[in-house]
């Protein structure tokens, strides 16, 4: 096992110079509709088809689109937290390599997105794509001199999308109000208490946002559909981007679903949030765009541990599964994430995919799937998902760079996990606090066998450690881990980071 393992590092070492994914060799539908469902905090074992025997929340809903596509079991969002992830979903890039190392953005927080960076929908629009973002976008927006009197100058209007119509950020932060494409739709004269107090339109509510974006999703397909005369390939396709505040705080379950779940109003968010994408599920099948249409289904990061997850697993129920740790953390529990996919007649319905992979790879896989060039200094980290969704079992990435709320890195390779801090990286076991049990300042981990991450074996593998660590060093320093001219980051990037406590994070 050494010896393969030797061959492999050696392998990527050497320049990481050749893609793992190969040409197109048959036929796949020609520029497929494109919706894409992210869920907030949403963790791999609070779906049932992730984690049967632990989940005790009813799924129905994602349990369905998981017979009808294929199931990732080991994907990872880019991030343990949602501003970071969301970068990485619509650029390809990691988080890192821009002026965001650690936490998120706030409610208020200038655009991370830099100037002409590629989207993925600013590359769907070069294909006549019609582009829209419903919800969460968190990614930061500026605003003219007149701020929330005027108009949005920087936002997702200007990095690929048609139209938005959502919140800036989280549901718990400020401002809580309506924007439609660069204004609010009511001016935020109000404050209101949403967790975090802060500047609030009168008439906003946070148990309305699940049912709004609802709506709006349904009504975008149905005047989308494809009417009788008319086919598919007729139409224009379109990229819907469905980012849900759920089950995020605040727990806000519309008054239909209070005390459905045996496990307390967490339980009833979540399955609010199933019963509501089911219903955009549903509406554009009845639009007859099921056919033409791939359909992305995860999370954004790993379930949220304040919301209560002791008196959750008392009764029964792990949201993170087997895995160790919850949003925050650079363990499993923090980014790996319930990832399933519906493309009728490419990706067989039921199936699994074990291998490892990144919510990053939206960017590869689009531009592949559309015949799209990707230029070097875009989609850095992003490696196509085509050959796995088509039935290709072997694996896509040769490695994948993982990072914490605090900013710590770790590095998968094959089952091998590498992680540069003593601690969790983010709220579970903060760094203080492991450097006073004197524990070891990084940690190795076998994933084949102990998935749980309890037993650090990084005295028995110093040579090990080494590597994978000079793995990540190349990684930053090349700008970029896939074939390709190297490219810079936005800052300097020190994968070691300085000792914090995480505290004044909580609830990001």
């Amino acid at each position: 096992m050494n010896h393969i393992f030797r061959s492999l590092l050696a392998a990527v070492l050497i320049g990481m110079a050749a893609s793992r994914a190969p040409a197109l060799d048959s036929p796949v539908p020609s520029r497929p509709n494109i919706v894409y469902i992210l869920c907030d905090d949403l963790g791999i074992g609070d779906v049932h088809a992730f984690n049967p025997d632990r989940c005790k929340i009813p799924t129905p809903n994602f349990d369905r689109l998981a017979t009808q596509g294929m199931r990732f079991t080991d994907a990872h969002a880019t991030s343990a937290l949602c501003t970071p992830s969301r970068y990485g979903i619509l650029t390809g890039r990691y988080n890192w390599r821009s002026p965001l190392q650690t936490g998120v953005l706030n409610g208020d927080s200038l655009p991370l997105l830099e100037p002409g960076r590629l989207t993925v929908p600013a590359m769907l629009k070069t294909f006549g794509y019609t582009t829209v973002v419903l919800g969460k976008w968190h990614l930061g927006l500026q605003w003219d001199a007149q701020r929330y009197h005027g108009s949005i100058i920087d936002g997702p209007l200007q990095h690929g999308f048609d139209h938005f119509y959502g919140i800036s950020a989280s549901l718990d932060m400020p401002p809580f109000a309506w924007i439609d494409d660069t204004r609010f739709t009511e001016f935020p004269s109000a404050t209101k208490k949403f967790v975090r107090n802060g500047p609030a339109a009168p008439s906003f509510e946070a148990v309305d946002m699940l049912p709004t974006l609802r709506k709006k999703a349904v009504d975008f397909l149905n005047a989308h559909a494809v009417r009788a005369g008319e086919t598919a390939a007729a139409k224009q396709p379109f990229f819907l981007y469905i980012a849900l505040p759920s089950p995020h705080t605040p727990l806000v379950p519309s008054a239909k679903w209070q005390g459905k779940s045996p496990l307390g109003t967490y339980g009833d968010y979540v399955m609010e949030t199933d019963d509501e994408v089911g219903q955009i599920i549903d509406a554009l099948d009845a639009a007859n765009l099921g056919s033409s249409t791939l359909i992305y289904f995860t999370s954004d990061n790993g379930f949220a541990p304040y919301v209560g997850v002791k008196p959750l697993e008392a009764k029964g129920h792990f949201p993170s599964a087997q895995f160790r740790g919850y949003k925050s953390d650079i363990w499993d529990g923090g980014h790996r994430i319930p990832l399933i996919v519906r493309w009728p007649g490419v990706v067989k319905p039921g199936s699994t995919y074990e291998p490892m992979v990144s919510l990053s790879d939206l960017t590869a896989t689009t531009a592949q799937i559309t015949g799209f060039k990707v230029p070097d200094n875009a989609g850095e980290d992003s490696v196509s998902m085509l050959p796995a969704l088509r039935g290709d079992p072997k694996p896509i990435r040769d490695f994948e760079i993982q990072h914490s709320m605090d900013g710590n890195f770790a590095v998968r390779l094959g089952s091998w996990k590498l992680e540069l801090c003593a601690g969790s990286g983010g709220w579970a076991l903060p760094e203080r606090a492991a450097i006073k049990q004197h524990l070891p300042k990084v940690q190795l981990y076998d994933l084949s066998n102990d998935i749980g991450e309890q037993h650090n074996v990084q005295a028995e593998h110093p040579d090990l450690v080494a590597k994978l660590t000079a793995l990540i060093e190349k990684s930053v320093n090349d700008g970029r881990t896939t074939p390709g001219k190297p490219q810079k980051n936005d800052v300097k990037v020190d994968i070691w980071k300085p000792v914090t406590t995480a505290e004044d994070t909580k609830n990001d």
